[in-house]
């Protein structure tokens, strides 16, 4: 369903992105590791393997979509500065921040915004900047389509981004669950300049998704009572829950 007050020219709500082809990440497969790491949701997660994707998602999110117009235009409808928008560091792309504290379309404005995460020697590090905060606007404004998170973070974004919009999706629902409207809302909201325009219901939630969120908040009220290890109720118990690790 389209968002009222917002239309655009383009099939499925966003113009077609034709981002350069990279080849496969090293050791990428389709399959899934035994050794992998755990995150929710995500059995045998390689936390080794989805890195690569994630740095992909990063630098195409700073060196390609922040200067593309419907990403801009996206971005201003939720009330999100993109990097290159920040009035303190402004990130133009993925090799740092402008020399100076001003850059297109910068918010003179007295909030100011963190900025990369560099190292102080000599040799260059990529500019590090987070994509979470991008992927919860988007989540509260229902405009966390395919489309759009393809726009925002390019080919990869399944792999790079696809679980960490899984747990902000579920996020989002522990929030709702939790606290009133006001509430949610504030949580959401950056700054006294970046606000959440207006709240949406989660967006095309599917039976498997509720089911999942609602056993993993299970596990979290358990908690508040201790409810943890051999004292877990059976149906919340995970494999080896209770035994002592091996010296």
């Amino acid at each position: 369903m389209a968002n009222p007050g917002f239309t655009t020219h383009f099939s499925a709500g966003f113009p077609p992105f034709h981002p350069p082809r990279q080849p496969p990440l090293p050791g990428a497969s389709s399959s899934r590791s035994p050794e992998g790491v755990g995150s929710p949701g995500v059995p045998h997660f390689d936390i080794l393997e989805w890195h690569p994707a994630y740095q992909s998602c990063q630098r195409y999110f700073l060196d390609h979509a922040q200067h593309n117009a419907p990403v801009q235009a996206i971005a201003a409808f939720v009330n999100i500065q993109l990097p290159f928008q920040w009035s303190a560091n402004p990130i133009v792309s993925a090799t740092g921040p402008l020399p100076h504290s001003s850059g297109p379309a910068a918010y003179n404005m007295p909030w100011p915004r963190s900025g990369p995460m560099n190292n102080t020697g000599n040799q260059h590090t990529p500019a590090w900047v987070s994509l979470v905060p991008y992927i919860r606007r988007l989540v509260i404004t229902g405009m966390d389509k395919e489309s759009f998170m393809h726009g925002f973070f390019g080919d990869d974004w399944r792999k790079g981004v696809g679980t960490v919009h899984e747990c902000e999706r579920r996020n989002y629902l522990f929030a709702a669950k939790s606290a009133d409207w006001a509430s949610v809302k504030a949580q959401y909201d950056m700054s006294p300049h970046e606000t959440v325009p207006f709240v949406k219901p989660l967006h095309d939630a599917a039976e498997e998704e509720l089911d999942m969120a609602e056993k993993t908040w299970s596990q979290f009220m358990a908690m508040q009572d201790w409810m943890l290890g051999p004292r877990a109720p059976p149906d919340l118990k995970t494999p080896g829950a209770g035994k002592r690790p091996e010296v």
